[in-house]
């Protein structure tokens, strides 16, 4: 994902969406977890000479494997600094230090999502992330992959969902953090059954060994969201998944 500046509905704003590095034994280190620096301090500068508004568009990779259920924006979370996947959570955390050291030395105005797993229409059909490797494997009517024994968990919210949350909190008057995620929360085995009665009764599944430093859980507290930016998501999993599917079906036939 580009770190470079993003266009937005907001006059004067600028979008930094901080890069999902490709976390594998496969990349150069500096790869993985470099781009989150440079690209996030090239859009500040920009904010800071244009004056406008910089919205960071963190994850919830920032509490790592977390101790804390749910997680709240004031847990600093629990991260193995030099795992395989601390790529993915340092450049996370590195970008949103970065953003409070220019908001609280440079005066750029700021706001920081911290995003939970979402999911829609549009979304790469490969991309490696767990809601579009099991519809996109379904549809192919090849076994959905589950790594380790399934019962991790994570929570999803439908994209409309983020973009409300986002423009409320961009159309706010609070820097944050603030968790923007659907409290839901299902394991990969929940989520692959969920997926099997929307797509494919007859679908399978195919377990592989789990990766290192996978987190066990996640599921964001939006009690501060709610109260402060009087928002909340409102499509349920099973509300929004068969509109996910209906796009990657069509796509999945086009190839």
């Amino acid at each position: 994902m580009s770190s470079s500046p993003s266009c937005s509905r907001w006059t004067g704003s600028i979008t930094s969406r901080a890069p999902r590095p490709l976390c594998t034994t496969s990349t150069t280190p500096s790869r993985r977890s470099y781009p989150s620096r440079p690209g996030s301090a090239h859009t500040f500068d920009l904010a800071k000479r244009i004056g406008a508004r910089f919205l960071l568009t963190s994850t919830s990779e920032v509490y790592g494997d977390p101790l804390e259920h749910p997680q709240k924006e004031t847990y600093w979370g629990h991260v193995n600094p030099i795992g395989v996947r601390s790529c993915y959570d340092e450049g996370k955390r590195t970008a949103e230090t970065l953003t409070m050291d220019y908001h609280r030395g440079g005066g750029v105005e700021v706001r920081i999502a911290r995003i939970f797993n979402t999911y829609g229409p549009r979304m790469c059909l490969d991309d490696g992330r767990v809601v579009s490797n099991f519809v996109a494997q379904a549809l192919r009517r090849q076994p959905m992959t589950v790594y380790g024994d399934g019962k991790q968990t994570r929570s999803f919210q439908y994209v409309s969902d983020l973009v409300a949350g986002l423009m409320a909190l961009m159309e706010g008057d609070h820097i944050g953090p603030f968790n923007l995620g659907n409290p839901g929360e299902f394991t990969m085995l929940e989520l692959a059954q969920v997926v099997k009665e929307t797509i494919d009764p007859m679908a399978t599944i195919e377990f592989k060994p789990n990766t290192a430093d996978d987190p066990h859980k996640r599921k964001p507290d939006i009690t501060k969201a709610k109260h402060l930016l009087r928002w909340e998501p409102k499509v349920s999993l099973r509300e929004g998944l068969p509109l996910m599917v209906k796009d990657f079906r069509q796509r999945i036939l086009d190839e």
